[in-house]
């Protein structure tokens, strides 16, 4: 099993969403994030006043998958939310070596 932890825009989340669900996958963990990478931010305006926001504002989605699922989930990922502009993130996979459902206590993959 595979954890795929993709930090897209917050704009392109129910993109995001329908084409996971579409492609059968069933569960997601979403969290608001803020952080940088080679964007370094953005300056804008507020009031006349010119400043510099150095954490943006991202979302950090969390799948747990069967190894022969991973690419398929990280091609949809990539087509619903690439705007083709620096800052529609990134995407991790890494490995899991156990899941266990608190509620039954079942394990692996019965517990996704």
């Amino acid at each position: 099993m595979k954890k795929v932890e993709a930090i897209i825009r917050p704009f392109k989340l129910d993109d995001v969403k329908i084409a996971l669900v579409n492609a059968g996958i069933v569960g997601m963990t979403v969290s608001e994030v803020r952080g940088f990478g080679r964007q370094k931010g953005q300056t804008e305006r507020y009031r006349g006043s010119e400043y510099t926001v150095e954490f943006l504002q991202k979302l950090k989605i969390e799948i747990v998958v069967e190894d022969p699922q991973v690419d398929m989930v990280i091609k949809k990922l990539i087509a619903a939310a690439r705007t083709g502009e620096i800052g529609d993130g990134k995407i991790f996979v890494s490995p899991v070596d156990q899941i266990i459902r608190i509620r039954t206590g079942e394990s692996d993959i019965e517990a996704i």
